[in-house]
């Protein structure tokens, strides 16, 4: 097991969709909610939209762990978005597995707009998951660091 170096800080990539899970961070946010400053929040019009090459890019440019943050199945305000979002995920988990990557990097969350508390736990959960994996080294592209 790797040393847990106390200065290092993840790298994390949170796609979130705007009608739901972004409204869960903002009311996170207004309801002064912690959870680590290092997530990066990224709006999307849905999770659907969320192609399985953005989370490959971000693990490359040096994410840590990505997640995708959606409506819950059912409450999509395109219908049908996060049953395609889901899907693509399940693939591209096996995808991360065949490349080497630990699948804990990435997780898939279903967040509502009410949820704030829920917003700020998962994301509290994730970091601290991704902190104790350590950097991730597997796509790395160093001509993307410093």
């Amino acid at each position: 097991m790797q040393e847990i170096n106390e200065k290092y800080e993840p790298l994390i990539v949170a796609f979130c969709c705007n009608w739901c899970s972004y409204a869960g961070a903002d009311l996170a946010g207004s309801s002064r909610l912690s959870y680590p400053a290092n997530v990066k929040i990224i709006r999307v019009p849905c999770s659907c939209r969320v192609n399985p090459m953005f989370i490959l890019k971000a693990f490359q440019r040096g994410a840590d762990g990505v997640i995708l943050c959606g409506c819950h199945p059912g409450d999509c305000h395109y219908t049908t978005g996060n049953y395609y979002a889901r899907r693509r995920m399940t693939m591209l988990f096996d995808m991360l597995d065949y490349l080497g990557i630990e699948r804990e990097r990435t997780r898939v969350e279903w967040v509502s707009a009410a949820e704030g508390n829920r917003f700020a736990a998962v994301m509290n959960d994730f970091a601290a998951k991704i902190n104790e994996l350590g950097e991730n080294k597997r796509l790395e592209d160093l001509r993307c660091k410093n």
